[in-house]
């Protein structure tokens, strides 16, 4: 588990000449001193005490809690061990100070490996106390029930043996090809594309046999309320996850049922209000998810190789609570999930209309007045589209903009590059000698980059599971205008940065208002050949009035202070939502001039044919091709604006502020 110890006895220095060695030593032990003092608000102090930090000894650094106690239990009684969660380091407390002097001479400096064979040197510093204000206790959300251990070991192990991954080819419920799972379905198959089922076209066979008995039982007992009849089956390596998401409400009862075999798990449930709570799936156990947790919270697994789990060996289902007395690491292994469903065959009508299906299908979208309201925009014309029309856009998306190659090219050898929002992946190749990681909240689009032999993964771009500090620079293009709220544009300027240790830069890309400027149009407007100085088209009985966000500034006064949010509009919420509530979003005619800042644009999708006159999921309209036209939500923003809502950050300086081809661009650094 431990490399040799390679600590410097640092106890007798007082008067005596370091060595090289221990000069370099005692520089890395007081800067990580520094820097807990300045992100953590941790201050060591220059005497001995009962208690001590341990940088890099954190399971934000993958050492767990057992591998930390095997380190420090030789040097005396561990009184108490603190390792707060997604934290690089710990804070421990031994029983007396004779015995934290021992561990603070003996162990600085020391080596060890983690459980992915990274070295970690560990660095100790003397606090007053070790000690951590735990957050409130959450609780689960509503209508969810945990039953664990509801079946034996050897059922678990029947069930497991019964799944045949390598049967005939021909049969309906084959296994379907997803790139991060084994899947197979039955009594209906499930489809990833538009997340729903077909009602009219049920597979041979049913549910599997060997579900029946654990079914019956299940209801006999009152653990679930309704008989299923559709299955589907997913076998989860280490290491992967399922994005957020709700189960369409019109293809499903409200009672979700979904049991964990194999490997336990945290999974993520996250209210449209932010609230997010994680819940630990212990092995053997049934998940149901009915009323609002159904229908309102989104649930799905982060991506990752450990998870943060309770230490004790009695721990239940449940919250993963904050105290970080007990807390530590655990490796995922293989998982595999039933989970089961009964098919709805008449409209949803939840009390949660807001992202029904069922109740908002004819409902044209408004501009947002909640952050509820601005993740089911996003959702539905952000999220969904992306996905749908991942293949026609990467064939367009091929040619790396000529400035952001610069950004790319002008970095350190060997810097560590993250491209939040990254697409098909054209930057990710840009420059052999970076280290660049790619994500995108597009599991199409980021299978495409896989194909490329690019390292990407799914997430949100205001939830990114990277460590903090760890980037030496981040990009971020034609992703920020997507967030339909100022505030969510912030908080994704925000998440770019947490990324950036300091000194660090982020190249970030919007799209402009001002399509035409100083006489020259955009590459955008030049595009058109046909239908220029045509206005948006507006969506039923709102005013062109009502809708006029920001009209695009007059380019003899571009240094209007009009035309420029100011920094106390961002943190109010933006000015665009005091000017348009309760209007229909308008719907932009490609290339041609801005009208409004928050627009639907289209999108034809090219060569994808409708398979038995089925509409195209997610609510396109058609165009007199008959080719599926799709709508993405765009905020574009007016000069100024960009540079505003980076000011609002705090710990950040503007570099370089420019126009490029009808986007505005910055250049930021982490202070």
């Amino acid at each position: 588990m431990a490399a040799p110890s390679t600590a410097v006895n640092i106890s007798n220095h007082l008067g005596l000449k370091l060595n090289k060695t221990e000069k370099k030593f005692l520089r890395k032990q007081t800067k990580a001193k520094h820097t807990l003092l300045k992100h953590e608000g941790i201050k060591a102090v220059s005497y001995a005490t009962q208690s001590l930090v341990v940088a890099n000894g954190g399971l934000g650094n993958g050492v767990s809690r057992k591998q930390l106690l095997l380190v420090l239990e030789p040097c005396g009684h561990v009184e108490a061990l603190f390792m707060p969660p997604n934290k690089p380091y710990s804070l421990v407390r031994y029983k007396t100070v004779e015995e934290s002097r021992k561990a603070y001479t003996t162990l600085n400096g020391k080596e060890i490996v983690d459980d992915l064979g990274q070295k970690i040197i560990l660095y100790f510093n003397f606090v007053e106390k070790a000690q951590w204000k735990n957050l409130e206790l959450q609780a689960l959300p509503p209508d969810l029930k945990i039953v664990e251990e509801i079946i034996s070991s050897e059922d678990e192990r029947v069930l497991l043996e019964s799944i045949n991954w390598t049967q005939d080819t021909d049969n309906q419920n084959f296994e379907k090809s997803l790139k991060h799972r084994r899947v197979k379905h039955f009594g209906y198959e499930f489809c990833y594309k538009n997340n729903n089922v077909d009602k009219d076209k049920p597979l041979p066979g049913g549910l599997p046999d060997v579900c029946v008995s654990f079914l019956e039982k299940w209801l006999k007992e009152g653990y679930i309320k309704h008989k299923p009849d559709q299955l589907t089956i997913n076998q989860y390596e280490p290491g992967h996850g399922i994005p957020p998401h709700i189960d369409t409400h019109s293809a499903f009862e409200d009672e979700i049922a979904s049991l964990s075999l194999g490997s336990e798990v945290v999974m993520d449930f996250k209210h449209p209000d932010g609230v997010t709570v994680q819940v630990m799936l212990p092995r053997r156990s049934l998940l149901v998810m009915t009323g609002e947790c159904r229908y309102l919270w989104t649930h799905g697994i982060t991506p990752r190789k450990f998870d943060t789990i309770p230490a004790s060996e009695q721990r239940k289902g449940g919250i993963i609570t904050s105290d970080i007395g007990n807390l530590t690491l655990c490796k995922r292994g293989m998982r595999t999930s039933f989970t089961f469903r009964k098919v709805r065959h008449t409209p949803c009508n939840c009390s949660y209309s807001s992202v029904c299906d069922s109740q908002r299908k004819e409902t044209p979208p408004f501009f947002p007045k909640s952050d509820m309201e601005a993740l089911q925009l996003e959702q539905e014309h952000v999220h969904q589209v992306y996905e749908e029309i991942a293949q026609h856009f990467s064939s367009t998306r091929h040619s790396p903009w000529p400035h952001i190659v610069e950004f790319l090219k002008a970095l350190p050898s060997a810097s560590i590059v993250a491209d939040i929002g990254c697409g098909n992946g054209k930057y990710l190749g840009v420059n052999k000698e970076l280290y660049m990681i790619g994500c995108d909240r597009s599991q199409s689009l980021v299978d495409i980059c896989r194909e490329r032999h690019c390292q990407a993964f799914v997430c949100d771009a205001l939830a990114v599971p990277i460590r903090s500090g760890s980037c030496d620079a981040c990009i971020s293009i034609a992703v920020i205008h997507h967030f339909a709220t100022a505030e969510r544009r912030v908080a994704a300027l925000r998440e770019l940065v947490r990324l950036l240790r300091p000194g660090g830069k982020a190249l970030v890309y919007v799209w402009a208002m001002e399509q035409e400027l100083n006489n020259q149009k955009s590459k955008y407007l030049r595009g058109n050949r046909t239908s220029q100085g045509k206005k948006e088209e507006i969506n039923s009985d709102a005013s062109m009035e009502g809708l006029l966000v920001k009209q695009v500034p007059d380019l003899g006064n571009e240094d209007s202070e009009s035309s420029v949010p100011s920094i106390n509009d961002l943190q109010e919420g933006g000015y665009q939502s005091r000017n348009i509530t309760n209007s229909k979003l308008p719907i932009h005619t490609n290339r041609t001039s801005f009208h409004s800042q928050d627009i639907l644009v289209p999108w034809h999708l090219k060569g994808i044919h409708d398979k038995d006159g089925v509409v195209e999921p997610f609510g396109p309209v058609r165009s007199s091709e008959t080719s599926p036209v799709f709508h993405r939500y765009y905020h574009v923003f007016c000069g100024g604006e960009l540079e505003a809502a980076c000011q609002t950050l705090g710990d950040v300086s503007i570099l370089q502020s420019s126009y490029d081809q009808g986007n505005w661009c910055v250049i930021l650094q982490k202070l």
